[in-house]
């Protein structure tokens, strides 16, 4: 299994960020994602569901995404995802934005990636982290610059 837990300041107010992880402009943060269509329930809310496709190492993948958290208050905001791409490995991410001044956030991106079969558990093994550690990076790095931009 993989788990991962980042944080980094965002100099930009927590709505503007906050606006990065709607479905109307998730792609700008994830722009690996092809597709991004609700299917079940209403948007941004626990037990929703999407039919998502992503371009993961040059092919595309279809699965179906679910909230399984949400908090938009004032100085916290919580979404919670969890999918099973190509039915090999289970991932849970968590994006936690938090006030911290009136034009800075604090975005803490966590998650966890493992193996749903002997050949996802395999293809984790075989990666090491490095591949996710990359993704990670990439992905807070994606919402830094277009929060402050």
């Amino acid at each position: 299994m993989v788990e991962w837990r980042e944080q980094q300041i965002i100099n930009a107010p927590i709505e503007e960020v906050w606006a990065l992880f709607s479905d109307e402009h998730l792609q700008t943060i994830m722009p690996q994602l092809e597709k991004h269509q609700l299917i079940k329930g209403q948007p941004n809310q626990v037990g929703s569901k999407y039919a998502q496709q992503n371009r993961i190492k040059g092919r595309v993948v279809s699965y179906v995404m679910e909230v399984t958290a949400y908090e938009d208050l004032p100085d916290y905001k919580r979404k919670d995802l969890y999918f099973v791409p190509a039915g090999l490995f289970h991932i849970a991410l968590n994006f936690v934005l938090k006030r911290v001044e009136s034009d800075q956030t604090l975005f803490v991106y966590s998650g966890s990636n493992r193996g749903a079969n002997m050949i996802g558990r395999t293809l984790l093994k075989l990666d090491a982290q490095n591949s996710s550690k990359q993704e990670v990076d990439e992905l807070m790095e994606r919402v830094k610059r277009a929060a402050e931009s």
